[in-house]
């Protein structure tokens, strides 16, 4: 697969987070423009990884004081910004995919990546405002179909891979929107855009979720790796994948058990319960492909991996056991056991097997 472009180290480091700003910062009313590219220049300076934007079609009034934002084109903002920074990621935090058509779409992002020198991102939502889908003709009730139809052929238009090209030179009757770029531009999905966890997995180079309180984030952090060791599929059906995800919320998992009263919080339980979905899904495939004994029970395979899960996390959180060596130690007990080879055990009985 072709690379991606300079914005997609800077944004998705090895180690460690990335900290943006989103633009324009603290303003009322339209923006001041020096001060914007002030601003823009100092987080430059000083290490910040993004500089993100909106897109707001309308001024429709918005929460309990009915404010109405006045945002510039998320675009021609983006531009500004690029022009006034050099080494920043510029990206759009979400562009309403809905309501946008999606060539004239990309041949935005392709210029915006080309004259900021590959260190743009696309970021795309589905909206929610009635009045806009209603001034722009489109179905506000439809738009989680429309969303994926646009995706895929605006990410067509933006891939530098000839084989993915093919939707949007039919589109076009075989007439490109701007030459081919050189570079994958990452494409995240902003909130969930009506899509599964699953979908945004597979089709987007990451997932813009909301702020939410530390533990609430935990747990979407959680079904965000679970997601991503589904649509890994490895051999062992994700298994691996998922014992490596799992590990870094582990110490949730007793907290649910030891206060089952929680699962009156109907928000709690449909998390809890797509989390077990989900995790349920690998363990099945495991078993599909011969990994696990295909005869053990649901209840048996989650609260068993559940239990590793947790008694890993516990030991990571006391200093007992490296992070690293956790999702390993996880996965092989789940498989094997703590006992010795097989054909290293002597027969329980002290003589051969029964039949």
């Amino acid at each position: 697969m072709t690379d991606f472009n300079p914005a997609h180290a800077r944004l998705f480091p090895e180690q460690g987070l990335s900290l943006g700003l989103m633009t324009p910062v603290a303003a009322h009313g339209l923006a001041d423009l020096l001060e914007a590219r002030r601003v823009a220049r100092l987080a430059d300076d000083l290490g910040f990884a993004a500089l993100w934007t909106r897109d707001v079609p309308l001024m429709v009034p918005q929460g309990p004081d009915a404010t109405a934002s006045a945002l510039d084109d998320p675009f021609l903002w983006l531009g500004m910004l690029a022009a006034a920074t050099e080494r920043i990621v510029i990206g759009t935090a979400a562009i309403v995919l809905p309501l946008r058509q999606p060539l004239q779409v990309a041949k935005s992002v392709l210029t915006l990546d080309r004259i900021s020198g590959g260190r743009f991102v696309l970021g795309l939502g589905s909206g929610d405002r009635p009045e806009e889908f209603a001034a722009f003709g489109e179905d506000l009730q439809g738009r989680a179909g429309t969303f994926r139809e646009r995706w895929s052929l605006l990410r067509a238009a933006l891939s530098p891979e000839p084989s993915e090209r093919a939707p949007v030179l039919q589109a076009t009757g075989g007439y490109d929107v701007l030459p081919t770029p050189a570079r994958r531009i990452p494409m995240l999905v902003v909130g969930t855009a009506r899509q599964s966890l699953q979908w945004i997995a597979r089709e987007a180079e990451g997932w813009a979720t909301y702020h939410r309180e530390e533990t609430a984030q935990e747990g979407r952090i959680g079904l965000w790796q679970q997601a991503l060791a589904q649509v890994a599929d490895g051999p062992d059906g994700g298994l691996a994948a998922l014992s490596t995800s799992m590990v870094v919320v582990g110490s949730q998992l007793g907290f649910l058990w030891r206060t089952p009263a929680l699962h009156r919080d109907q928000a709690l339980k449909q998390r809890s319960d797509a989390m077990q979905d989900a995790t349920l899904a690998v363990l099945r495939r495991a078993q599909e492909r011969g990994v696990l004994d295909p005869g053990a029970p649901d209840w048996w395979l989650l609260d068993t991996f559940f239990s590793l899960i947790y008694v890993a996390a516990e030991s990571v959180a006391d200093g007992e056991l490296a992070p690293n060596d956790a999702p390993g130690l996880v996965t092989r007990t789940f498989l094997r056991g703590i006992g010795a080879p097989a054909q290293a055990l002597p027969h329980p009985l002290g003589g051969p097997e029964h039949e």
